[in-house]
Parts: structure tokens; sequence; C-alpha cells
């Protein structure tokens, strides 16, 4: 137990909620910050251009002194992402397993920070002790081994931060929970609880793992050609089942897509996957054997598992094409925005007459605690308050309702969005005001210098396309040298729309001409008229509005 009594505790979510993916929450406890997972989140289909998406972390670079560490949870995209992004403004040591350690310092090394960092491998045996408060962990089941729950002993109870979870009966080695654990703080007093929500909406268990590895075994004996397992890099318990069955067919697996190469390495490395020694083979060398003794596992650059079997479609995959023997398995559940990707590319799997296997609909196997999982995890804690995290709007929603179902108050709930601040001081807790908060747009080695007004121009552009006039002035004479020239790319086919093209170059003619007569003129009162003009002409025209770029010479 903390023996200072602590005034002062505030939780401030900075990602993670209202959202899938990005997750970061900073733990204020009197003067230290703690940080617990710093992710990304993949762009959503507005997101023109954009290739991820990390927090806002304004708050952290004003408050940098205070920061007494990172906390990460396990080693997911959604947990590590922006761990390199985050040590370029923040000096801190970095606390995780030793898997999830690995995984980060691999976006490190990718992005290396100019300071020296600290990393700390803690198991859930470890004590780390700080001016305020000492910091203990938990196992949890996850589909990544060595996941984390975190806790911060507090002189009011517990702060515990679960992590990702789900409670599988059948979960051995590096993915059993700490079940005990669990009890034990609830028992000793939680006083703040935040707990996964990505599948509160969703009723029962979350099934076993055990029922995919029956499914897998089905699909292993029953192919005649090739087997193509899509997955997400980091599901290790899913890429480890595939090494099982491989190994009880006598079939050979090839490895395609880096981070998925990477990854593995990683986890052959630390010991995380066992294999035989003969089972892995370079994906150059699958055509020495026959087609019904390979697997192969695929995944994409950023660990998304849509792109490199897009490539394998539309023969752009340098080492491998989709066959009309092979038989693909689709393992992971798309997140949002991938669906309308996920149902495109199994449409050109099977025009390409391979057999398409997708989990079946009774089968979800999620990495996330549903239901009745949900709530176990608050019957252990027994939580004096909670705070649902990690999840959309509704999912927060529907978990709050299941602590409600367990007896809980309104009262003792706080939805948080991304900013707000849940603050106990003088007894009582309370949401107490907001912090700068958000998303920050990485567009390939630019962070955050694109903004909603440069998406608002890509859209713009990418639906109506970008009209262009040109035209140079000789300012002595007050007339006009040449043009207009118009340039439109996206907008019309010019060829087919010279009639639109000449009514154009007459009004920007007269606006110019009237312009030019006056003794003084501003330069962007005749682009702005041009502007407008063309705007209301082209709209009444064809019910489209362009991008307009005047541009003006002279001489």
């Amino acid at each position: 137990m903390v023996k200072a009594k602590n005034e002062l505790i505030r939780i401030i979510p900075l990602g993670g909620v209202g959202e899938i993916g990005k997750a970061m929450y900073v733990v204020e406890i009197d003067d230290e910050i703690f940080i617990v997972d710093s992710g990304l989140m993949f762009p959503e289909n507005e997101m023109l251009g954009i290739d991820i998406v990390i927090p806002d972390i304004t708050y952290l670079e004003e408050n940098k002194d205070r920061v007494k560490g990172i906390f990460l949870t396990h080693g997911h995209e959604d947990a590590i992402g922006s761990i390199a992004y985050l040590l370029q403004k923040i000096q801190a040591p970095v606390y995780g397993s030793k898997l999830t350690i690995a995984l980060a310092k691999t976006h490190v090394k990718a992005m290396p920070v100019k300071q020296q960092i600290k990393y700390f491998e803690v198991t859930n045996k470890s004590r780390m002790n700080f001016q305020n408060t000492h910091v203990t962990f938990f196992h949890t089941t996850h589909s990544i081994p060595d996941s984390l729950g975190i806790v911060f002993h507090t002189s009011e109870g517990a702060i515990v931060h679960t992590g990702e979870f789900k409670f599988d009966q059948s979960a051995r080695g590096k993915y059993r929970p700490d079940i005990a654990k669990m009890a034990g703080l609830g028992e000793e007093g939680v006083f703040i609880l935040m707990s996964d929500s990505t599948e509160a909406e969703r009723p029962g268990h979350t099934t076993s793992e055990a029922v995919i590895e029956n499914q897998l075994s089905e699909t292993f004996h029953a192919a005649k050609g090739r087997i193509l397992v899509s997955l997400y890099a980091s599901n290790f318990i899913r890429i480890q089942q595939v090494l099982d069955k491989a190994t009880e067919t006598g079939k050979k697996v090839a490895i395609a897509g880096k981070s998925l190469e990477n990854i593995f390495a990683i986890g052959l490395d630390l010991g995380y996957f066992t294999v035989a020694e003969d089972t892995i083979i370079p994906i150059k060398e699958i055509s020495k054997y026959n087609d019904e003794q390979i697997v192969i596992i695929v995944s994409g650059n950023q660990g998304e598992p849509l792109e490199a079997l897009e490539k394998m479609v539309r023969k752009h995959h340098k080492d491998i094409k989709i066959k009309d023997t092979d038989t693909v398995l689709i393992t992971f559940t798309p997140s949002p925005g991938m669906e309308v990707g996920v149902f495109n590319t199994m449409n050109l799997i099977a025009k390409a007459g391979a057999k398409v296997l997708t989990s079946s609909k009774n089968v979800h196997v999620s990495g996330h605690g549903s239901q009745e999982d949900l709530k176990m995890m608050l019957n252990l804690t027994k939580p004096k308050y909670f705070i649902p995290i990690q999840g959309e709007y509704r999912m927060l929603i529907a978990h709050s309702k299941l602590a409600q179902d367990i007896g809980m108050s309104k009262s003792e709930i706080f939805i948080a969005d991304k900013g707000d601040i849940v603050e106990y001081k003088n007894g009582k807790i309370r949401m107490s005001g907001r912090v700068q908060a958000g998303n920050v747009l990485i567009d390939g080695i630019g962070v955050g210098d694109v903004g909603n007004i440069v998406l608002r121009d890509r859209k713009l552009l990418s639906q109506d396309g970008i009209f262009i006039v040109v035209i140079t002035l000789n300012r002595a004479q007050k007339k006009i040298a040449s043009g207009p020239e118009i340039l439109s790319r996206g907008f019309v086919y010019v060829r087919e729309s010279e009639e639109l093209m000449d009514e154009s170059a007459k009004l920007v003619r007269t606006i110019v001409e009237k312009y030019v007569n006056k003794e003084t003129f501003e330069w962007t009162n005749i682009k702005q008229e041009i502007r407008d003009t063309l705007n209301s002409y082209l709209f009444q025209q064809t019910k489209r509005r362009p991008m307009i770029i005047p541009i003006i010479m002279e001489y």
C-alpha cells in the first residue's frame, strides 16, 4: 500500500476512445505523469493519401518534465505504433514485457531517436517504485503473448488498466491470464478500472481459440493445392496454429510480407514460436515442392493482410500468383474501414478460381473479450469507479451498460472522450475540463503537416478536379498580353467542351479588363472575382465545383 496520501489523481485519454486503435492514456498521480500505450490507427477512407494516424501529444510536450514513464500493454500496432514519434518529443523510460519491448525497439530503429532510451523488461512479478505510486503488472490473454494489465497503486486504491484482453479457458503458456492476481486486486480495493470495450456489443463469451484450431485442421487435411493464410502480422496465436497444423500434415511454410518476416524473426528469436526444424522455407523455393505441400502465410507492409493478397490476385506480387487450385483462408476480422476492401479482394480471388474461406459466421474469434468476459473482469476487480476505454463511442456505452447490469451506478461510470479529464480531488471524482487532443496525420515523412484544409483540397481534387486559368498582363499598356489560357484536369474532357472553355475565357477576359483600366488594383481582388464568377458559371453548366486556380503574370 502506498503510504503517502495522494491529493490529485487524473485520467486523460489522448486516443483509443471514440475510435478503434491509437491507444494512449495519461495517468497523473500528484505531480507525476505516466503514459499507458502509444498506438497508431490506420486512416479512414476520407483521409486521402494519409499513411497512419497518431495521437496529438501537445499536452505531454507541455508537461514533458513530469513524465516519469511509458508503459506498454502489448505488442500490437494500436498500442506501440507511435512510440518512435512519442520518444522524439518525450524523454522517459519505456516499460513492457520482453516481446513488447522487442517489437517497440523495431519501431524506434526505423525512426531513430536522438537521446538514449532506457527500456525496462517487466513481468507479472515486477514492481516499479516511483515517488507517489508503485506500479505492478498482471498477464492477460490476447492474440499476442506477453500481454499485460498495468496497475498504479495509490492511497485511494489501485488504478487498473486492463490492456486488451479476453478470458479463454484453453489458453496455454504465455497466453494464460493471472486470474488470481486480478481477484487479489479486487480484494485489496480497485479505485478506478479502465477496461477494453472493443467487443462490448457482442453477447456471450468470446469463442475459444481451440475452435479455430479445429477449423484449420479440417482445411489443412482437405486442401488439394496450396494453402494461403491471410492474417495480421502480430497475431502470434494464429501464426503458431498454422505452424502446428503444417507440422501435423507434413507441409512446408513460407512467409510473405516484410513486417511479417520481421515480427516472425523476433518471435522465433525470443522463443515465442515453436516450429519443427525444416518446416520454414524461403518464399523463393516454393516452386521446388508440390502445391499440396505448401502453406503461405501472408500479410502486408503495415501488418495489413489485404495488401499482399490484392497484389497476388492482380499478379503484381513478385513471388506469388493466385492459382485456381489454391485455398485462401482469411482469418482476421476487418476493421471498420476495411470491410469493402476485404469483399472486393474475396471476389477477385474467387474470379481467379481459388477457393476462399473465412471464419464462419458463428465462429468469431477475437482477441477481445465479449460481454461475459467483460462482466467477469468487472466482478473480479470490483472497482469503485469505472472508465470504459478502447472502442468507438457506442462500444463504450455498451460497456457502461454492462457495468450497470452488475450493480454499478451511473454516477460511478465516466465515459470520456479524447482530451477529457477525469479528476479526483478533495475526496470527489468528476469530469473537469479538457486538454488538447485529436488526430495527427502522417503522410510520408511529414508529421502533422497535412491538416483538415489539405484533406479538404484533396477531396475536392479527387471529386471535381482542377481548373487553371493563366493570363499575362502588359501593365504599361494596361491590356492583356496573352491568354486567358485554360487547363483542366479531372473536370471535363477538354476536346468535347470547347464551348465551355471559350465562355470561361470570355468571362475571365471581361473581369481582367475591368480591373486593368483602373488606376490601382489589388491582385487578390482580381483573383477572387475570377474564382467566384467561374465557380458559379461552371456549377450552373456542369453541377460540379472544381478547384479554380487563377495565375496572373505581368511584364
